[in-house]
């Protein structure tokens, strides 16, 4: 039932009457708002308030010819749950109500209780945006709208035209009261379960008559200035921007919010219906393409996507950008909106950008950090690194190279050596003094338990660490390093690389629990017991795979990954006689070589792929060459020859065919080509698999065919919720720096797993980064540089030993090096989307991105805004028309 006194206020908050055209009917959100804290009693006292005129209950008692008492408690109770402000003037409460929003809508999402108890408090305010946001398109001058961005101060700090209505220190020194409270936006989007992962507590500063108000009703705690400062530091630090109530006159505001441009509700307005003008500062981000190297800091920091990555190297036919149409001249309807704008957020131009960077699984800004050590500047390289990759020492020994498979480079000569120099970055950090510890972004209590110590599991607890989480990594092994421990052989990741690395992790606070098997010696069930919240699965595919073939049960045969493992933890593995190992992989090609170092007689490997088709990586084929292993191409196992139960030979077909038509692993054998190689030793590296054990026993967690996990794409969320799992599990078999991207992914989603109301999808960056079309570029005119090398190592000095012989570039080398680099991409700037909040400039390491103003434009009280905004609109309207009249000029002289 309608309560007829409650819509009534809602009308005159706001500022319509019931019945009218605008008026406010009971389907509205001003009056859901209303409806479920506000009485009939309260709504009849509320209608003597006045629009910014504060008065008191004996003013108001008077006029109703009712007792004070009995008003006082209305006006009250009113201001309790944000239909009213309230703050005392010469020691008397005065009340008065304000506009809807930045208002009322916000006080009353603020009211934790009631938000708790009706849930349709926080869907009215989210409701009200999306009814009067489109109604505002173009309409606004700039500098007029509700909210306005304040660019964070040390953006500007250079810029000599800055007034003080533009710096948040300003506003902190003008004020002398302060409270902190909840984002109204992020706990309107918790409750309807759309949060984006940035967290409502501690966000929004109020600021004296507004603090006053927070303090007293419980909706805010007291702070001091320098705590207010402290806040807003931190908000800068964790990506966020500024904005502020922008109508209560130039250069006043009674409170600063710190927005995420992914919950934001002002945001909304520029990023969903392209209405940036109604929003933005008086600044636009500007790039140096000089200086820029297109590392995506700023891209993926940016509240509006107006920022996305693109290239500078010349291009033989010229890229063009067609400018959008804007609301400033346009009939802006549902047709020019980006309902999606959560979901749908761009890293990359159409025509691409970089292709390192966009062929790295973990997309870490190569070209940055190739820059930053062409300066010297190696604890910023090791730190740029690390935003998508922990483990830099390790991945710089064993990476495939697909930034270098893709470099531009290689079209003029040779592919910049990238893994050299992020080697010789990352090993700067093996010693102890030069060790980068991140800061930590925030306190967490939930504890999280991550399964298995491998690439991936030690890049999810980093990052989960880094956002001030308690995190346990649990590994079966008594070792640490997961199948990067027990699966490279020393040769190529000396494991003082591995502790070294981890050793970071450990002072960020993470703890490790060695020769625990999670299933056996504790299950998922006993650790929720001891409080843990959320799971991250990363125990690797450790267990190798047997062919089924005759002979191939007991003793001589071995799979490679068994091998790898006894060898790894320093077992005892005796090899007499020659050893045949089957496979053409990257770990078969591991398995060879451990042999060659210890067995006394010939090793020779085996696969069906012809050499150019082998899966194996060019460059270990070649090491393993060189070390005397003896590949043979081309032939398939048939059976294992054994005489009184010793292996004496492996019988082969020659193989016709690998895969069909369709690229399906479906081998055909000639079956009249057939040979024996003789072996006292097997060992089958022909594919690995996940050993589960007891692990998922009592879960939901469903698998496929090949035993990896079932689990969302983008969250990996499986079906049980609060389990997500990456790496090997996920995806079977790949490489380091594949587990390495999960693992930070999955952190993502554990963090808003863990909160209530945030949503694993909403406000996540697309990571689709896309490399330019090398086939429209001019590399005319660009030097041949030799590409720089380690001492090449002959395979007769490196099979003797276990040791790491390659080495690592000398600083020479690496500056020679880094001048290689061609340069390709650059960040790209949409003005009219941009909002001058100054956020990418923080996150630029090179002084590549500024704030220039480009307005000035300051604030206006709400009492004068109704003349401009109607001036304006009509103004808006004559351009619309002027616009129409020359394009139908043009179409008409272009059809004469």
């Amino acid at each position: 039932m309608v309560k007829e006194r409650v819509l009534d206020y809602a009308n005159k908050i706001s500022r319509t009457k019931k019945g009218k055209a605008e008026g406010i009917t009971s389907d509205r959100p001003e009056y859901k708002i209303l409806a479920p804290v506000v009485t009939e009693e309260m709504a009849e006292v509320g209608m003597m308030l006045a629009f910014r005129e504060p008065q008191n209950a004996m003013d108001i008692a008077k006029k109703m010819g009712r007792s004070k008492e009995e008003v006082e408690k209305q006006l009250w109770e009113l201001a309790l749950c944000g239909a009213a402000f309230v703050s005392e003037m010469d020691g008397v409460d005065h009340y008065w109500h304000d506009i809807w929003v930045p208002g009322h809508m916000e006080m009353m999402a603020n009211h934790k209780e009631n938000v708790e108890k009706y849930p349709e408090i926080a869907m009215a305010f989210d409701e009200y945006g999306k009814v009067r946001g489109p109604k505002a398109a173009g309409i606004f001058p700039i500098g007029t709208g509700p909210m306005r961005v304040i660019p964070i101060e040390e953006t500007i700090q250079g810029e000599t035209r800055k007034a003080s209505y533009e710096e948040v220190s300003q506003y902190l020194k003008d004020s002398h009261r302060f409270s902190v409270s909840d984002c109204s936006c992020r706990t309107s989007r918790e409750v309807m379960g759309e949060g984006c992962g940035h967290l409502k507590e501690d966000m929004c500063i109020q600021l004296d008559h507004a603090a006053e108000y927070y303090i007293r009703t419980g909706r805010g705690r007291e702070i001091t200035r320098e705590e207010a400062f402290e806040i807003i530091h931190r908000a800068e630090e964790n990506g966020l921007m500024h904005s502020i109530p922008n109508l209560d006159g130039p250069g006043k505001t009674h409170a600063i919010c710190n927005c995420c441009g992914c919950s934001c509700f002002a945001m909304r307005i520029a990023a969903m219906y392209r209405n940036p003008d109604m929003v933005r500062s008086n600044y636009v981000s500007k790039v140096d393409e000089d200086k820029c190297v297109a590392c995506g800091e700023c891209v993926e920091n940016c509240p509006t996507n107006a920022l996305r990555l693109g290239q500078k190297i010349c291009t033989k036919t010229p890229i063009h950008r067609e400018e959008g149409e804007v609301p400033y001249d346009t009939e802006w309807g549902p047709e020019r909106w980006n309902m999606d704008y959560r979901q749908n957020m761009q890293v990359v131009v159409d025509s691409g950008t970089s292709p390192c960077k966009a062929e790295c699984p973990a997309h870490i800004g190569i070209q940055g950090y190739i820059k930053l050590a062409a300066e010297g500047k190696y604890m910023e390289a090791l730190e740029l690194i690390k935003e998508e990759n922990p483990l830099p020492a390790v991945c710089g020994r064993i990476c495939p190279k697909n930034c270098e498979s893709a470099c531009t480079r290689s079209d003029l000569d040779d592919p910049i050596a990238i893994d050299d120099i992020k080697k010789f970055i990352a090993d700067k950090e093996l010693q102890e003094e030069n060790r980068f510890i991140p800061r930590k972004k925030g306190r967490h209590s939930e504890k999280i338990a991550v399964i298995g110590s491998g690439p991936g599991g030690l890049s999810c607890a980093y990052y989960l660490a880094i956002q001030g989480y308690p995190v346990t990594i649990f590994e079966r092994e008594k070792e640490l390093g997961g199948m990067l421990t027990l699966g490279i052989p020393n040769y190529r990741l000396e494991k003082e690389v591995i502790l070294s690395e981890i050793e970071v992790l450990k002072a960020l606070g993470v703890e490790f629990q060695t020769g625990v098997e999670v299933g056996k010696d504790r299950t998922l069930k006993d650790l929720r017991e001891e409080g843990y919240q959320a799971f991250y699965l990363a125990i690797g595919a450790q267990k190798g795979q047997l062919l089924g073939l005759e002979g191939e049960k007991g003793e001589g045969v071995m799979t490679g990954v068994e091998f790898l493992k006894k060898v790894n933890l320093e077992e005892a593995v005796d090899i007499q006689g020659p050893v045949v190992v089957i496979g053409g992989g990257n770990v078969a090609i591991d398995v060879s070589r451990t042999a060659v170092r210890l067995a006394e007689h010939e090793v020779t490997m085996v696969c069906l792929e012809a050499e150019e088709e082998m899966p194996a990586l060019e460059e270990e084929i070649y090491e393993a060459k060189e070390e005397e292993v003896l590949i043979q191409n081309g032939w398939g196992p048939k059976r294992i020859l054994r005489h009184e139960g010793n292996v004496t030979g492996v019988e082969f077909a020659r193989c016709l065919q690998v895969t069909d038509e369709k690229g399906r692993f479906r081998p055909v054998f000639d079956e009249t080509q057939k040979k024996i190689i003789k072996a006292n030793h097997v060992f089958l590296s022909v594919g690995q698999k996940i050993d589960w054990g007891s692990l998922l026993d009592g879960s939901n967690v469903k698998r496929n065919g090949n035993e990896t996990a079932k689990a969302d794409g983008i969250t990996f969320q499986t079906d049980e919720p609060d389990i997500f799992v990456g790496g090997d599990a996920l995806t079977g078999p790949k490489f380091a720096i594949d587990a390495i991207a999960q693992g930070k992914e999955g952190a993502i989603s554990i963090h808003r797993f863990v909160h209530r109301g945030q949503s694993l999808t909403l406000g996540r960056r697309n990571r689709d980064y896309r490399p330019l079309d090398k086939e429209n570029l001019d590399l005319a005119g660009y030097d041949q540089l030799p590409r720089q090398r380690m001492n090449v190592l002959k395979g007769k000095e490196t099979k003797k030993t276990f040791k790491d012989l390659r080495g690592i570039f000398t600083e020479e080398q690496l500056k020679k090096e880094t001048e290689r680099c061609l340069d390709c991409g650059a960040t790209e700037v949409d003005e009219f989307m941009c909002v001058g909040c100054g956020s990418c400039v923080t996150k630029c390491k090179f002084d590549a991105i500024s704030l220039q103003r480009k307005y000035d434009k300051t604030s206006v009280e709400f009492e004068k805004l109704k003349p401009i905004v109607v001036k304006y609109a009509l103004q808006r309207k004559l351009r619309i028309k002027k616009k129409e009249m020359k394009r139908r000029f043009k179409k008409m002289i272009g059809n004469a």
